[in-house]
């Protein structure tokens, strides 16, 4: 007689895919389940289906490889600090860029609103709160995204015309990107803050620490930014809500610039003191250099890849690098975090910054698992960390070969977001983020992770589909 087959008699193991009803049943019994998290494309959406089935075509993949290659052809370079007036395309003294997708003064949120009145009272177009407020919401101040501007600010993500700014210049493509210089943490504009030791650090960093900046970085001659950021992803950062070792990366490099300036010794102690004591000093550089590396991908015709993803406090709007100028907008979520002590989820601020740059650019949140400390302010578990890494590998068209993992291998990053794979598989990109409370002025209340509405996808291919006959 045959013996049995020992899938009749062995051990048997079980892989569940969807619905969690039968691994439920099988785990009760004893039965060792391996769950995977499957759903079907669009979410069983027939119509949506379809549109994406459209979408899987030659002349999008040759678009995408195109665009991907520009992003991780980038070369970013720290090259000098100028007044926002001087260099940002289409800057005037009536102009006030935002973080995220376009949105009017009704519908801002408190920190938003607040950062907007700071603004006003640091260029001394009003002496009050009240009368900053009235400017902002007249209409005669034009208010328009950082990202049309070839800018990017963190939180609140406000430019005036006098605020200096980081110029980051991409020498594979030629294109530059520009960022406010970070104010530090605590009660800062960034939040929606504008008490008077607010506006004074502002006028300081425009009168002192720009100058000093600039200076510093035309002796060096620039500061490249990918070896940079290279480096401290081996260091343990993820270069978003973590930038210790960049930013004491940034420091060493100019440092021996700084030093030797012609200055009052106090004012070079207090330039050292701030950007030491700011473990956030890297953050606004990492996004510019991100900036100038999706720029330089955006605009390929026919590509399903995500060139902007960025938040105003309110919506969370993305774009395309095939479709131009065109934002795809949702509601903004809360992010899923830790709380400060004497807060909680009922204090915060719908999700808000142009920070998500650095995810749209394939670190942040995309590189979590080269810091797995960062759980520790985020919430979860060192294992979290690689495994939001491992996910994000699923909506993504390529790895960089040079920003790398050590935790994986030295595997690359996963870079360059495809909208076609975020509404195949369902999965989100993952956004490390901070919290801000949702009245003006309290500022930072926590930090966690994020994720883009649904909304902004099915839009997005809506429209690509639109294009195709």
């Amino acid at each position: 007689m045959a013996a049995e087959p020992a899938l009749l008699t062995g051990r048997l193991g079980v892989v569940n895919a969807g619905v969690d009803l039968f691994a439920d049943a099988l785990t009760a019994q004893g039965v060792a389940v391996t769950r995977v998290d499957w759903r079907p494309p669009a979410g069983g959406d027939a119509e949506v289906s379809a549109l994406l089935a459209h979408l899987w075509r030659e002349e999008a993949d040759a678009a995408n490889r195109e665009a991907l290659g520009r992003l991780l052809a980038a070369q970013p370079v720290l090259v000098d600090v100028r007044p926002a007036i001087d260099v940002i395309p289409g800057m005037t003294r009536d102009t006030i860029l935002h973080a995220g997708p376009p949105i009017t003064w009704e519908r801002m949120s408190g920190p938003v609103r607040g950062a907007m009145i700071g603004a006003l009272l640091y260029e001394r177009r009003a002496s009050t709160a009240e009368a900053a407020e009235r400017l902002a919401a007249s209409g005669t101040m034009t208010l328009d995204p950082c990202h049309h501007h070839a800018a990017v600010g963190p939180m609140a993500g406000i430019i005036t015309a006098s605020m200096p700014v980081l110029i980051v210049e991409n020498r594979a493509h030629g294109n530059r990107a520009y960022s406010t210089i970070n104010e530090g943490l605590g009660r800062v504009l960034r939040y929606g803050a504008y008490a008077e030791d607010v506006i004074e650090r502002l006028r300081w960093i425009e009168a002192t620490l720009g100058h000093a900046v600039g200076a510093a970085l035309r002796a060096s001659g620039g500061i490249d930014l990918r070896a940079l950021i290279a480096q401290a992803l081996q260091m343990g950062d993820e270069c978003h809500n973590r930038n210790r070792a960049a930013s004491a990366l940034l420091i060493k490099a100019l440092a021996p610039h700084l030093a030797a300036l012609d200055l009052p010794a106090a004012e070079r102690a207090r330039i050292f003191a701030f950007a030491g004591g700011n473990e956030h000093f890297f953050l606004n550089v990492g996004m510019a250099a991100c900036k100038a590396a999706t720029d330089a991908a955006h605009g390929v015709p026919h590509s399903t890849m995500v060139t902007t993803m960025a938040r105003n406090g309110t919506d969370f709007g993305i774009r395309l690098s095939g479709l131009g100028d065109r934002w795809f907008t949702g509601p903004s979520e809360t992010p899923v975090g830790l709380y400060f002590s004497g807060f909680s989820a009922d204090d915060a601020n719908p999700d808000v910054g142009d920070s998500s740059i650095t995810e749209t650019a394939g670190i942040g949140g995309f590189a979590m698992a080269a810091a797995p400390a960062i759980v520790q302010f985020v919430g979860g578990a060192p294992a979290d960390a690689l495994r939001a890494t491992r996910l994000m590998y699923e909506i993504t068209l390529g790895e960089s070969d040079v920003y790398r993992l050590p935790t994986l291998d030295f595997r690359g990053t996963p870079t360059g977001i495809d909208v076609r794979l975020v509404m195949q598989t369902g999965v989100l990109p993952q956004i490390t983020t901070g919290i801000a409370h949702r009245r003006a002025g309290i500022g930072q209340i926590g930090a966690g992770v994020v994720k883009p509405p649904m909304a902004c996808f099915e839009a997005a291919l809506r429209a690509l589909a639109a294009t195709r006959p």
